[in-house]
Formats: C-alpha cells, structure tokens, sequence
C-alpha cells in the first residue's frame, strides 16, 4: 500500500508528487507518464520510522519497487528528500497538531445523562463521518493520521464493532486537521468529547454502547429506539 508521502522521479531528477494523492499510478498520469515503460521514473516513499504521523522519530526514504533502478542514487534520494520538505510544508498549512489522547488508558467516568446525549448526538451523525472526514483528508493523509491514533483502540474492541469504532476513530482523526468547511464548528464533536472522557461508543445495528478502561469494556448500553427517544 503507497504510503502518505510517495513520488516518482524520472532520470534527469523530476519529481512528481502532490498532497493527498499516494498512489504511483495516479502520479503517473500527473506527471504525464505511461507507467508502463519499464525504468521510465522510479517510485520512491517516505515514511516514519516509528510508523506515527502525527509525532514522527525520524523519516525514512526508500524506493518502493523491486529491483531497484540502476540509475538511482544518492542524488535522486536527495532530490526526494527536498520534495519532501516541501509535502511536509504543505501539510503544516493543515495540522492542528495537539496532544493524542488514548481513551483506554484514562479512568472511565461514571455514566450520566451528559454522555447520553453526547451519544445521541454522534449517533446522528455518525454516518456523515466517512465522507466529512475520510474523504476530505484523502486516502493517503488521512489513513495515515488515523492508523497513528487507531492504536489506542483496536486491541480492545471485539470484530463485531469494528466498523463504528472506526467511525469514532476517524471523528477523532478529523480533531488534527483545519478544513475551512469546519471553521463554523466541527460537527463531530460529541464523538470527541466522548473520546477525550475515556469513552468510545460502538454500534451493532441495534444496540448502542460506551466502552471504556484497559480493556475497552462495556460500560453502558442502550438500544437505538431507546436512544433516539431520550431527552
């Protein structure tokens, strides 16, 4: 899978890359390239050592094809690296950096009617998240940002509740951008809230629940005809 920060360059030291688009092939065409002449361009990527975009250790550069091209060297690395400067300069234009925050390690609070009706509300949104969020920042930004946070929640929720974990995690995710679309108020925000009290809300179809803790456990349930009644 092509990584947030890809490029090509050809050999008279072209690089071809554009924020948000990762794939080689797409970069190709950007670049007006065939992508099937065999050592045309080479396809290099970018990518934290410690895979976390959000705080990376150190950035590493390195062609994303085997064999390797015969005339890439030293010279194209460093042509890729200054490109990436650049894609890093771009990108700070977007970040709204702040602390990640860990829902499963913080202590869960008691349950009240504040955080149902934060449920409630991201429960009426929840299904706008993907093309808000996940659409907006793009397959390559905005996967990478994600799977920087997902981490704090995939190792304790069940398969079955994946898919609306995920939607809170890219709620979330959304928190590390500024998208002037979001300049009069990020619309989910209750998901946030949620997160930043140590609670992740999941759904299966019929029932709603709050997890929370080491371990991601249910701390609350409620069906959704319940839920869409509650005041």
């Amino acid at each position: 899978m092509c990584k947030a920060f890809s490029c090509i360059i050809n050999q008279v030291g072209t690089v071809t890359w554009k924020l948000g688009v990762d794939s080689h092939s797409d970069l190709a065409l950007l670049g007006g390239y065939q992508d099937r002449v065999l050592g045309e361009f080479a396809k290099y990527e970018v990518t934290p050592r410690n895979g976390n975009y959000l705080h990376p250790d150190e950035w590493v550069c390195r062609v994303d094809e085997s064999p390797t091209p015969s005339w890439c060297g030293m010279h194209e690395k460093e042509l890729v690296l200054a490109a990436h400067k650049q894609w890093l300069a771009s990108l700070s234009k977007l970040l709204n950096l702040h602390p990640t925050v860990h829902p499963f390690s913080l202590t869960p609070p008691t349950i009240t009617e504040r955080h149902i009706q934060l449920l409630k509300e991201w429960a009426s949104v929840r299904a706008l998240v993907g093309d808000s969020v996940g659409d907006s920042l793009g397959d390559s930004v905005g996967a990478s940002v994600r799977a920087s946070v997902w981490a704090s929640v995939e190792d304790s929720v069940e398969d079955s509740v994946w898919d609306s974990v995920v939607d809170s995690v890219w709620a979330y995710v959304g928190t590390f951008f500024k998208l002037p679309k979001w300049q009069e108020g990020y619309p989910f925000q209750s998901a946030v809230d949620l997160w930043e009290m140590g609670l992740v809300a999941s759904f299966d179809g019929a029932t709603w629940r709050l997890h929370g803790g080491p371990n991601g456990q249910v701390l609350y349930t409620i069906s959704q005809e319940r839920l869409r009644s509650s005041k």
